[in-house]
């Protein structure tokens, strides 16, 4: 029987605890491969967008007695190895998934149903897709990106390309959201 051989640790990478320890309550700041990442503060109008969605997804959430809201960089894990937590900008857990009376300390680890992203002045498209993409690899089922510089709004589930939807359209979300519906403009009015 021969040996497998494993690599060594790569210098200065850091674990999910040890990012949790010096960062759990900094904004501004995420995992990537291992590394701390700064991310530049995006504004007001990003900030505006977040409201926006934590208040039509929270209100709906919250009325139907659905799950956990949680907003403002609310960390979650998508990765062990290489380690990487991403601040997202508004995230959904059921309670099926995370009973009423219980919230991780620090970051949730999926599966979560809903991450929510608003394109900050910093982000490509590209940069979006493949932060959506590590959420869905992680165990979110559905992540929603929200553009304010079209007015737009990309559903993106695994294995399926990104589902775009106008400003003039309505979002739904059935399979994490079941009657869920809401005008996309209204996201960013």
């Amino acid at each position: 029987m021969s040996a497998v051989a494993t690599p060594p640790p790569s210098v200065g990478l850091i674990s999910v605890g040890e990012f949790l320890r010096l960062h759990v309550d900094d904004s501004g700041v995420e995992l990537v491969g291992g590394r701390s990442v700064r991310v530049p503060v995006p504004g007001f109008r990003h900030g505006r967008v977040c409201f926006r969605a934590g208040r039509i997804i929270g209100d709906f959430v919250v009325n139907n007695g659905l799950g956990h809201i949680a907003t403002n960089d609310s960390f979650v894990v998508t990765r062990t190895n290489p380690p990487g937590v991403r601040g997202a900008d508004l995230i959904f857990v059921s309670f099926a998934t995370l009973p009423h009376n219980r919230e991780p300390a620090g970051a949730i680890t999926p599966p979560l149903e809903l991450v929510v992203e608003v394109r900050s002045p910093s982000d490509s498209l590209a940069d979006l897709a493949a932060k959506a993409a590590e959420y869905l690899a992680a165990g979110v089922r559905v992540v929603l990106v929200l553009d304010p510089d079209t007015d737009t709004a990309t559903v993106f589930r695994s294995n399926q390309p990104g589902q775009p939807f106008a400003a003039t359209g309505s979002l739904t979300l059935p399979d994490v959201l079941p009657g869920f519906a809401a005008p996309v403009a209204d996201f960013f009015g």
